[in-house]
């Protein structure tokens, strides 16, 4: 096969690239304030690989542009850029004259972006992945409205996760092997350094890799691209932190070759918006480059960026109508000050070295060899019993520690009540029940914050030392090193080509490491749920007494070796412009058990079995130009995509068991645009559709009444892994953006999305009760056969947006912008368990038939899914600079959602009633235990903005 499609490309170039006489482009670039000339400005003739860099005159010259009608692109970091339509007649020297770049404040308006999305970005417990693919700054005015209206409601761009999309730094790419996500905390604070950008939308071409169907973003740091000069800036906040300096300086190449980039950051909170949701963040970033000749240059970037962040809870209806929106129930007072339980730690530099090599004018070769260490912990307690807590100095009844918004702590523990003898007996409404249910309100209201003065003090109480509670943290250590190579090419006037190859080797560690003993001496390394051997997680060092900032609890370590590669064919005319691509990938994963975990004995140390997965990928796409400023473009997109690592296994923590039946997943993706490059109207119009079939999803939850008749006839409690395999989805809907110029100075914008996400079939659903491992069940999993997820909305981002804004620029720099947004179609996580057919089977019933309860009708009312109500939202924009003995004084302001609404982003239904009957029973109560939970968008908020540059 890929004979076949080289073969065909090569046709194609011989039978397309006749001759055609070259043009040369040269112009000067100057800044609209100073009229001075600016330096380092790039200058690309689109859908090629002609750039040209200005001078210190500001000048920049192209050789070799094919004659008639094209694009040329020019951009600079912190200035709008500017697309010039230009036509050249055979030998002709084009000389643009001076070209005028304004400021751009988008670049400020990205920073308040930042500040809501970033706290959300590859976290995996924040309900949403998926902004991280808007923070880049673009002139179109759909993904403007997307990023900077749409993102604070998580909206995803065509309804995609951000693992369909590719992030890279200098053609390497940034993606994590273990989830397939960025994890844009690794460069998070220092946005003045990671502002040169390029991107590409949806399966459109890239020319430093086959990408995905969500887009690719190139992050270039190469330190001769910079604009000379310092910029200083300072930001107040109300959102996830407080507070943000910021400082870079970028020398420009001097004589000798050289050119360097600094550049620091720190952002901080004792609170964010939500409670107890504190904030310390530290960025470094360095950037070197030594430029021998013409031909030879050396980078060398470095990146340090530490984040450290209290989280906050999803929260049900009930806790929320008890404590309010801004509601954490992982936070709690001790010695004074707010402490969160789980914080996320993150810290992973990278280091990188780039040879760019060009070879003559028409070839190009860029290569990198890249290293990135460090860890990513998320810190929570752990007790070894879920005991009711008497504090033992004052004998008080604290309740469930340490999560205060545990079930058996709110008052519809009592209010939700049966006979658990007759399902049919609601005893929520008795006087005793109801009693019970006032003092749980009162103690929770009096008491919503984790007690960690109790926890010291029962620690501290127990005779041998033995800590009860610990705070430790889920660690991840990861080293990686990647190598790749991206060759660019302009094989005739008419063809270009880009090819490249990355490998990729991943060692993980993962375990369970001890934080805080809470007073304590020690901690017992065992499992409370189970007794003997099945209690210990490691039958080679058993019963091991563990210690502060010691490993227990489970350790292993995930390796992969990932090889892809990809070429890419170009080709540009009057009235045509095309692309063909085409990759192939091999990811193999394998798992190293550090422990002998008492549950699987013998499938849990050392090596597991490896597995392989090849990959290939087929795109392309034409542009038809109707003229200078219409255009048609059409993509579409076929390719396999290996599982993450995170998805491959049940549950790596405890076994090396494989998921069963686990494939490549299925993507297609096909889009259409009409776009429209007027002096005063800009327009694109794009319908698309993907679909992606064979996805897995691994999940874990207590769920109750999942398996076997227990002594209650209600089914077994069981804490549970739960795969769904051949997950099918499909997006299709439009976009649409539009830019009205209606004077020198006021502006208008519209942009909107029409989206129907959906599962697109039916997904297999396996649990996993470890409570059934044994010798000779060394793999306890359970098939449910099939859940009616068909026709589901995708959860966690809403399916349908519009805004219409209005902006005014005065010509004295100072410019104010209104934006009227509507977000709907936002729907909940559902659960697959509930949709299988054992959700309805009886395990007292001795043929296994349905409850006699659960009729169809009552089961449409239960498994409906959850639509939010939709969302209006209003922003502000405005900013002003002057420029003052050469040096630049601005400021950036903004307010989002002006009117203070609340509104849901998100949520998921809790599966722990793992049947009809307990469903039933909860909800019928009015008051359930078990009710989804939800995550809730920020309120009003504002950022501010000063910084001056020189």
């Amino acid at each position: 096969m890929k004979k076949l499609v080289f073969s065909i490309l090569f046709v194609m170039q011989v039978f397309f690239g006749w001759a055609q006489q070259n043009a040369t482009v040269t112009g000067k670039v100057v800044d609209s304030k100073t009229q001075k000339p600016l330096q380092s400005v790039v200058a690309t003739v689109q859908n090629t690989n002609l750039t040209g860099l200005t001078n210190a005159a500001g000048v920049f010259v192209i050789e070799g542009v094919v004659i008639g009608k094209q694009l040329l692109k020019i951009t600079s970091t912190g200035y709008s850029q500017q697309i010039l339509p230009i036509e050249l007649k055979e030998g002709q020297k084009l000389d643009l004259g001076t070209v005028v770049l304004e400021e751009d404040v988008t670049s400020e308006q990205e920073l308040s972006l930042i500040t809501i999305t970033e706290n959300d970005l590859g976290d995996d417990n924040s309900g949403s992945e998926s902004t991280s693919g808007l923070l880049q700054a673009s002139r179109d005015a759909y993904q403007q409205a997307a990023a900077f209206n749409w993102g604070q409601a998580r909206f995803r761009i065509r309804g995609l996760d951000n693992e369909y999309g590719i992030t890279m730094i200098n053609g390497v790419v940034m993606n994590k092997i273990y989830d397939g996500r960025p994890q844009w905390g690794n460069w998070g604070g220092v946005n003045d350094a990671t502002r040169n950008q390029e991107f590409t939308m949806g399966s459109a071409p890239s020319d430093y890799t086959f990408g995905g169907i969500l887009g690719t973003q190139e992050i270039n740091t190469r330190a001769s691209i910079y604009r000379p000069g310092t910029r200083i800036s300072f930001s107040g906040t109300n959102t996830n932190y407080s507070w943000r300096a910021m400082g870079t300086h970028a020398s420009g190449m001097n004589s000798e070759g050289w050119a360097f980039v600094v550049s620091g950051g720190r952002r901080w909170t004792k609170e964010g918006y939500f409670e107890g949701t504190d904030y310390s963040a530290n960025s470094l970033f360095a950037s070197v480059e030594k430029k021998f000749n013409e031909h030879h240059s050396l980078n060398v970037t470095a990146i340090y960026a530490q984040n450290s962040r209290g989280k906050n809870s999803p929260n049900t209806k009930e806790v929320t109508d008890l404590a309010g929106v801004k509601y954490n129930s992982y936070w709690g007072w001790q010695d004074g000050r707010k402490r969160n339980s789980r914080d996320k730690d993150l810290e992973e530099p990278i280091l990188m070295l780039n040879h760019y090599w060009k070879i003559n004018e028409k070839n190009k070769l860029n290569s990198s060899l890249t290293y990135q260490i460090g860890r990513i912990g998320n810190s929570r307690i752990d007790n070894a019993e879920q005991t009711i807590a008497i504090d033992p100095f004052t004998n008080q009844n604290l309740g469930y520690l340490p999560d205060p918004a545990y079930y058996k702590n709110l008052p519809s523990y009592y209010t939700s009540m049966y006979n658990l003898d007759d399902y049919t007996d609601f005893q929520g409404d008795d006087p005793l029940n109801q009693a019970n249910a006032a003092l749980l309100k009162s103690q929770f209201l009096a008491n919503k914050q984790i007690n960690w003065t109790a926890m010291y003090r029962a620690n501290a109480a127990a005779l041998d030392g033995k800590s009860n509670y610990v705070l430790y943290e889920d660690r991840t250590d990861d080293k990686l090193i990647t190598a790749n190579s991206i060759f660019t090419s302009q094989l005739s006037d008419n063809i270009s080509m880009n090819a490249g190859v990355t490998y990729r080797k991943l060692k993980s560690e993962n375990f369970q490491n001890l934080l805080d003993l809470l007073g304590g001496s020690y901690f017992s390394d065992e499992d409370g749920f189970y007794t003997g051997n099945q209690s210990q997680p490691n039958l080679n060092n058993p019963n091991h007494i563990v210690r502060e900032n010691e490993r227990y609890g489970y350790n292993y370590i995930l390796k992969a070796d990932v090889i892809d590669a990809f070429t890419q064919f170009k080709f540009s005319y009057n009235k045509f412009d095309f692309y063909l691509a085409e990759s192939f990938s091999s990811s193999v994963y394998q798992r190293e058990g550090l422990y002998r975990n008492g549950l699987y004995p013998n499938n849990s140390f050392g090596e597991s079995r490896k597995t392989n997965f090849e990959n290939f990928g087929f795109k392309g796409g034409v542009t038809y130009k109707i003229s200078g400023r219409q255009f048609l473009n059409f993509n579409a997109a076929h390719m396999t995509k290996a599982p993450t690592l995170r998805n491959t296994y049940n549950n790596a923590r405890l076994n090396n068991n494989i998921v069963g039946d686990l494939e490549n997943e299925i993507i297609t993706s096909v889009d259409a645009s009409y776009i429209l490059r007027a002096p005063k109207f800009k327009g694109r119009l794009t319908a698309f559709m993907s679909r992606s079939k064979n996805g897995t999803a691994n999940t874990f939850f207590y769920a109750e009444g999942a398996f076997e008749e227990d002594n209650e006839g209600d089914g077994s409690d069981a804490f549970v892994g739960q795969t769904t395999t051949n997950v099918s989805k499909r997006n299709i809907g439009a976009e649409l953006g539009a830019e009205y110029q209606i004077t020198s100075t006021i502006k208008a914008t519209f942009a909107a999305s029409y989206g129907e996400y959906i599962f697109d079939g039916n997904p297999t659903v396996t649990l996993t009760n470890d409570a059934l491992a044994s010798d000779t069940n060394t793999n306890p999993v359970t098939n449910y056969g099939e859940a009616t997820m068909k026709d589901y909305r995708q959860a966690g981002m809403p399916q349908q947006a519009a805004t219409f804004g209005l902006e005014y620029r005065d010509p004295k720099f100072w410019w104010i912008g209104a934006n009227a947004n509507y977000l709907a179609e936002t729907y909940i996580d559902a659960s697959p368990l509930l949709r299988t057919k054992a959700f309805f089977r009886n395990p007292a019933d001795p043929f296994g038939l349905p409850f006699p309860e659960a009729t169809e009708a009552r089961a449409r009312q239960l498994l409906k899914q959850e639509k939010f109500d939709p969302i209006r939202l209003v922003n502000l924009t405005g900013g002003k600079s002057w420029r003052i003995d050469g040096k630049t004084f601005g400021f950036f302001a903004s307010v989002n959602n002006v009117f203070d609404v609340t509104y849901k982003t998100g949520g998921f239904e809790q599966a722990r009633n793992a049947n009809f009957r307990e469903l039933n029973q909860d909800v019928s109560s009015g008051t359930p235990s078990f009710a989804p939970k939800y995550f809730y968008g920020y309120g009003r908020t504002y950022f501010v903005n000063l910084y001056i540059q020189f």
